[in-house]
């Protein structure tokens, strides 16, 4: 057994990527602040599906990216800054757009709560395996799809099965893409970080 990843496995419980940074409250500001920001970046790479309301946009990777890397509790804070930003003007959801009015506005709050959830397990060691980086990205984008898919239907009108057709199934092969690049990013970070350690 390779003694390269002892230093990560040393870590304390809990441990996200961000944690590997040193402590203080300005870096908590900055992560949330650059976890916000990142996600308005992301969600400007976006290209329009024909006949959905919905984009396909790089802020479903990054909002479950920022959760992953912050953890829980700045992953929460991250995208809740992104999504009340937005709401209040800031044009930096997907298409340069922003309020709370849009039909993909269910999206966003699947994002908030998916970062919370792919954070918590990342403190669990959900992101240090190619596996277990699979499964905590399948679980987030259905978290997204959960809250997105009835939302977009209340917000336009469609029955359930058009919103699945129109917010879920052009964005499948997408989201499987976005989960391969993690579960090779997250756990090569972890591995990379160890052999620094």
């Amino acid at each position: 057994m390779s003694t390269a990843a002892a230093p990560v496995r040393s870590l304390r419980a809990g441990t996200v990527l961000a944690d590997l940074l040193p402590a203080s409250r300005t870096r908590d500001i900055a992560l949330v602040l650059g976890g916000a920001a990142l996600t308005g970046l992301a969600a400007q790479l976006s290209v329009p599906v024909p006949g959905s309301p919905v984009p396909v946009s790089g802020q479903t990777f990054a909002a479950l990216l920022v959760g992953t890397v912050l953890g829980a509790r700045r992953g929460f804070l991250a995208l809740a800054l992104y999504a009340v930003a937005g709401m209040a003007g800031v044009p930096w959801f997907a298409q340069a757009s922003s309020g709370y009015g849009m039909p993909s506005f269910g999206y966003v709050l699947g994002m908030l709560l998916a970062s919370t959830v792919v954070g918590a397990l990342a403190s669990r060691g959900a992101d240090r395996s190619v596996l277990r980086t699979a499964g905590a990205m399948v679980l987030g984008s259905a978290i997204i799809y959960a809250v997105g898919v009835p939302y977009l239907a209340l917000a336009t009108g469609m029955t359930f099965g058009q919103a699945v057709a129109a917010g879920l199934t052009p964005f499948l092969i997408g989201d499987a893409l976005k989960a391969a690049l993690a579960m090779g990013v997250l756990p090569t970070a972890w591995k990379f970080l160890g052999r620094k350690g």
